[in-house]
């Protein structure tokens, strides 16, 4: 009987021992997942108050460019420059170039287009095709419709060419290009019908441009047709078809769409775009560029020394600027940024508004930095 009682209690003992390390072994492992929690907590509130941080060392930079340039006289405004300044616990460099450095794809004439892909490796015919492209996505399809459709109402009649001239003129409040040649035509027009119709006829090749646009994308499969709009974005080049991504990587840094100007600041233009004017001779382009290193501000200089090459230049200072940021934190993180801004008239009715208008603003924290 003692041994088997004995048996018993010792049987009873090696159970409670298993409950207790199966107990062990599951506190154990609640400790390590709420260690991990907490690390990942941690670590997450980390991130977020160096992207608060970042922001606040953006914004900061921002400011002084603003300030440097309202703080010179307009005449005398860098085009381009660069400071270095502290913030909290990240020091941060900023560089800034007038945005008219760069060619506007809304604004920019179709040649001065194919001389930029040109300058970046592709051939003459092509180049020419891209900046097709480019022009057939922002015209304004809507426009040259209406227009169209104004001059179905005169047929060479002087009565009708009349109200075909003052329709078109109406739809101008879309269009500033056809309202001037609708109302530039209508007093003309009672007049002279046949003059009337070939204005009109003008305005159905621009529909006919739009609609072979359409066309295009159409027997190119694409999934949507082309804008007929100003680009918002010159990432949307990617979408136009036949333009290789690794064209428009190359392309992205050397255009815009925040200038606004047809001409290029040849005082800061990248020497890429520089090549991309017609009639530039790579004379020219050297003569412009050790100008620019002599006397940085001679920009009446150098549209001199441009000679034919100076149709796309201009040396009239821009308001609007591209800074490239970077923000360094003590500990070694790195954090790029690129923003637009644009000065505004410091004569502005609106004291308490900002002096700039911000135009665009990306940093790492939104994904791979790519120019707009």
């Amino acid at each position: 009987m003692t041994s088997a009682s004995e048996s018993a209690t010792r049987a009873e003992a090696g159970f409670v021992l298993v409950a207790v390390l199966w107990t062990l072994t599951a506190l154990a492992t609640l400790a390590s997942v709420y260690s991990s929690y907490t690390v990942n907590t941690a670590d997450a509130s980390r991130v977020a108050d160096d992207r608060v941080q970042a922001e606040a060392s953006i914004g900061a930079a921002l400011e002084m460019a603003v300030f440097r340039q309202f703080a010179l006289p307009e005449k005398a405004r860098l085009a381009r420059g660069g400071f270095d300044l502290r913030v909290g616990r990240t020091g941060v460099a900023v560089r800034f170039r007038s945005e008219s450095a760069r060619i506007d794809l809304n604004a920019a004439p179709a040649d001065l287009l194919a001389g930029l892909f040109v300058a970046v490796g592709v051939d003459s015919p092509r180049a020419e095709t891209f900046a097709e492209r480019i022009v057939g996505w922002r015209t304004k399809a809507k426009a040259s419709a209406d227009a169209n459709a104004a001059g179905a109402g005169a047929n060479g009649v002087a009565g009708g060419a009349n109200a075909a001239s003052a329709n078109a003129g109406a739809v101008g409040s879309d269009a500033d290009a056809v309202a001037g040649g609708a109302n530039a035509n209508a007093a003309s027009a009672s007049g002279n019908p046949a003059g009337a119709d070939a204005n009109l006829s003008g305005a159905g090749g621009t529909e006919d441009k739009a609609a072979k646009e359409d066309k295009l994308y159409s027997e190119e499969n694409m999934p949507y047709p082309p804008r007929h709009a100003p680009f918002d974005n010159a990432l949307e080049l990617s979408l136009l078809p036949g333009i290789p991504l690794a064209v428009v990587e190359r392309v992205l840094p050397l255009v815009t769409v925040f200038s606004g100007r047809a001409e290029v600041d040849v005082s800061t233009a990248d020497p890429t775009v520089l090549s991309a004017f017609p009639e530039m001779t790579p004379q020219i382009l050297g003569a412009v560029l050790n100008a620019r290193v002599n006397d940085p501000g001679g920009g009446s200089a150098l549209l001199a020394l441009l000679g034919p090459a100076k149709s796309h230049a201009t040396a009239d200072r821009s308001k609007a600027f591209r800074s490239s940021i970077v923000v360094e934190f003590d500990n070694g993180r790195r954090v790029h940024a690129e923003v637009v801004f644009r000065l505004k008239d410091q004569g502005a009715k609106d004291q308490d508004a900002e002096p700039y208008e911000l135009l665009y603003w990306r940093d790492d924290f939104d994904g791979p930095m790519q120019s707009a």
